[in-house]
C-alpha cells in the first residue's frame, strides 16, 4: 500500500498548487463560510489525536488490554483516541498471517482475536469516563472478498473490463474488492453501519480510510446523519479543500509531512516551511479547516520507516511544529516511547513499552496546546504570522497570538547552531521561555541562540 500512498499524495501536492489560484478569487472573509460548514464540536478545538493500533498496542492486542492503558493516555494528556479497524478480517486473499485490518468481513461485528462487542461497549464507556473521545477506522471504500455482501449483492461492487469484480483501480490491494457507489442500496447500508457504530456502541465519529476514493455527497449524507444523533469528529484520509464543506473537520496534511521530510533530509530548507503556511496553505485552505499533522502514523511506520528514520536529528523540531503550527496534531501509539521498529502490518508485532524522553516532550506540548487558545486548531485558534529573522533559510519564526494569549516559536531547521535576530515585528514584548520559565524582552535587536535543530517557545506575559 506505501507505494501507493506515496504516489497518491505527491499528486495531491500538485493538485494543491494548481488550486491556489482559484482560493485566490475567494475573498479570505468569505472563504471559511463558503468552504466549511461543517460545526466542529466543541471538544475538538484543543484537542490532540491518538492513535491506537489494537494488534501492536498491548501485549495481549486485545480491547480489554487496551483499555487498561487509559489511565496511562489520560497522563499524557491526549483528547481524541483514533481506534484503527475493529471488524473481522476476511480470510479469502489474506495477506500475511493475520491479514490488513482494512479487509473487513463483516461491517457490523467485532473481530473476535480483539474481544467482543461487549469489550467494545465497555472500552468506549471507560474511556468517556475519563474525558476521552473515540473516533473509528472505517473503510467505506471496498471489503473482504469473502465478505456476504459479495454474494447478497454483487451488484454493489465494481466490475473491469471483463466484467469481473477487482480490487481498487490503480493499487496493489489484492486482498479486497472494490465498491461501486453508483448503487444507492449500498450507500443506504454503509451509511445505517457507520451510524449503528455512533448510535449503538457510542463512537464520536470517524476516520475515513481513502476517504477521496469515496462520493462527497456520501459523506456529506452521513455527516449530517451523525450530527443528527449527537456532535461527531471527521477525519479524512485525503487531502482536499471540498471535504471539509459539509463533510470533514480534518484532513490529511500529507504535504506537510512530506515537506518537513524533505526539510530533516537536507533537501529544502525553512523556507519550505514558510512557503508551505504562508503561501500553499493561506491561499488554498480556509482557516477553518484542521489538517492533521504527524510525525508519524500506522501507514508510515510501517512502509516508509520510523518516526527517527523520517525526520532523524530534526524529529523534535517536526514535533514542535506539529503542535505549535496551524492544524490538529496526532501521536501515533508507540511514538512516546521511543518505538525504534516499523510495526509489522499483516501480523501481531507488539510495541515495546518503556520511558524516553519524547513522553514527556509530547505531554508537554498536549499541555501547553490545552491552555493557550491561539494554538488551537481552525478558526477557534489564532493564525500564523510570519517572523522575519535574519537567518531565513535556517529559522523558521512565527507569532500566534489571540485575545487571551500569544506564543512565539523559533526553530532552527539545520545542523549549525545559529545567532538570529527576529526583527521587529508583532511579537515585541515580554514572554516567558516555555521550557526554562525565564523571561526574556523580544526588542527589534534581540539575538536568540538557537542548537542545530532546537525548536524554542516563549509565551506572552501580561505587563
Amino acid at each position: 500500500m506505501s507505494a501507493f500512498r506515496n504516489a497518491l499524495a505527491a499528486s495531491l501536492i500538485g493538485l494543491a498548487s494548481a488550486s491556489a489560484s482559484l482560493a485566490q478569487t475567494v475573498p479570505p472573509e468569505t472563504r471559511d463560510s463558503e468552504l466549511v460548514r461543517v460545526e466542529h464540536p466543541d471538544w475538538s478545538h484543543d484537542a490532540v489525536l491518538y492513535q491506537i493500533n489494537l494488534r501492536q498496542f498491548t501485549s495481549e492486542g486485545s480491547i480489554a488490554a487496551a483499555e487498561a492503558e487509559l489511565p496511562r493516555l489520560a497522563e499524557l494528556g491526549v483528547d481524541i483516541l483514533w481506534l484503527m479497524p475493529v471488524q473481522p478480517i476476511g480470510v479469502a486473499e489474506r495477506k500475511g498471517e493475520l491479514g490488513s485490518p482494512y479487509s473487513i468481513s463483516d461491517y457490523r461485528a467485532v473481530n473476535p482475536e480483539l474481544g467482543t462487542m461487549e469489550d467494545m461497549r465497555a472500552f468506549i464507556d471507560a474511556a468517556h469516563e475519563l474525558g476521552f473521545h473515540v473516533i473509528l477506522d472505517w473503510v467505506a471504500n471496498h471489503s473482504a472478498w469473502d465478505n456476504p455482501l459479495i454474494e447478497a449483492h454483487p451488484d454493489w461492487y465494481s466490475r473491469d473490463w471483463r466484467g469481473d469484480m477487482q480490487p481498487p483501480p490503480g493499487t496493489d490491494w489484492s486482498d479486497v474488492a472494490d465498491f461501486d457507489y453508483g448503487n444507492a442500496d449500498l450507500r443506504d447500508y454503509m451509511a445505517e453501519s457507520m451510524a449503528f457504530w455512533v448510535r449503538e456502541v457510542g463512537f464520536d465519529g470517524f476516520r475515513c480510510d481513502v476517504a477521496g476514493f469515496v462520493p462527497i455527497d456520501f459523506w456529506e449524507r452521513v455527516r449530517a446523519e451523525f450530527d443528527a444523533i449527537r456532535p461527531v469528529f471527521m477525519l479524512a484520509e485525503w487531502e482536499q479543500r471540498d471535504l471539509h464543506r459539509d463533510a470533514f473537520d480534518a484532513t490529511y496534511a500529507w504535504t506537510w509531512n512530506n515537506t518537513m521530510h524533505d526539510v530533516a533530509m537536507g533537501h529544502a530548507d525553512a523556507g519550505a516551511l514558510r512557503g508551505h503556511y504562508f503561501y500553499e496553505e493561506a491561499n488554498s485552505w480556509p482557516r477553518d479547516a484542521y489538517r492533521m499533522r504527524y510525525t508519524s502514523n500506522h501507514d508510515q511506520n510501517s512502509w516508509e520507516g520510523t518516526q527517527f528514520e523520517r525526520f532523524g536529528d530534526a524529529l523534535e523540531a517536526a514535533i514542535i511544529l506539529s503542535f505549535t503550527g496551524s492544524g490538529i496534531p496526532l501521536i501515533y501509539n508507540g511514538q512516546e516511547a521511543g518505538n525504534q521498529d516499523r510495526l509489522a502490518f499483516f501480523q501481531r508485532d507488539p510495541i515495546e513499552w518503556r520511558e524516553h524522553p519524547l513522553n514527556a516532550l509530547f505531554r508537554d506540548l498536549v499541555d501547553l496546546r490545552h491552555a493557550n487558545s491561539a494554538l488551537w486548531a481552525g478558526a477557534a485558534g489564532a493564525p500564523m504570522h510570519n517572523i522575519e529573522n535574519s537567518h531565513e533559510s535556517s529559522v523558521f519564526s512565527f507569532l500566534r497570538q489571540d485575545s487571551r494569549n500569544a506564543v512565539l516559536t523559533a526553530i532552527n531547521f539545520s545542523a549549525a547552531p545559529v545567532q538570529t535576530v527576529l526583527h521587529e515585528g508583532p511579537h515585541q514584548g515580554l514572554y516567558r521561555d516555555w521550557q526554562t520559565g525565564e523571561s526574556i524582552r523580544f526588542e527589534a535587536d534581540t539575538m536568540l541562540e538557537l542548537r542545530p535543530w532546537e525548536g524554542r517557545v516563549f509565551i506572552a506575559i501580561d505587563e
